[in-house]
């Protein structure tokens, strides 16, 4: 019994792979047509999304924080002085035990070793640290910055 199944040979072949098949010219369509419906409902979302033909508002990008007029503004206040403290403790002394203080004397602070100093700009709590010496000098990382709001030296004005 003879195969009725026969071999292409090559130059059948060759010619099959160059001829598009139909199903390839199917899927171009059907991909053209999505795009295209893609498109459309990209225009009605839209049209949806800006009605009555509303413009969207341009905002400035606030997150480079490098703006020429911000940058301008504060170049005006680089040279101005400020007076920075940092607080590592208190402690409450009579007029006696402040006259016998001498060289070598040990005043107690009511914070202990490692808890975070305190830092104020023009009198104004501003931020908490630690203390660290580095090159013989002591330093202060700052640990957090204080929101503005928590401070009770300057009440909120009501408007009415």
């Amino acid at each position: 019994m003879a195969d009725d199944k026969t071999e292409p040979n090559d130059e059948q072949q060759d010619a099959n792979d160059s001829e598009p098949t139909e199903p390839q010219g199917d899927l171009q369509d059907v991909a053209a047509e999505a795009l295209e419906t893609v498109r459309e409902a990209i225009s009605e979302a839209e049209a949806a999304t800006n009605p009555d033909g509303a413009e969207p508002m341009p905002l400035p990008n606030l997150e480079s924080g490098d703006s020429p007029i911000s940058a301008e503004k504060i170049s005006l206040l680089a040279d101005v002085n400020l007076n920075v403290k940092i607080e590592l403790g208190r402690t409450r002394m009579l007029l006696e035990d402040v006259l016998k203080l001498a060289e070598g004397a040990v005043v107690e602070l009511d914070k202990l070793a490692g808890d975070p100093v305190d830092v104020y700009v023009n009198d104004r709590h501003i931020a908490r640290g630690e203390v660290l010496v580095l090159n013989d000098n002591f330093c202060v990382r700052i640990n957090e910055i204080l929101n503005p709001e928590d401070d009770n030296r300057f009440p909120k004005s009501k408007a009415g």
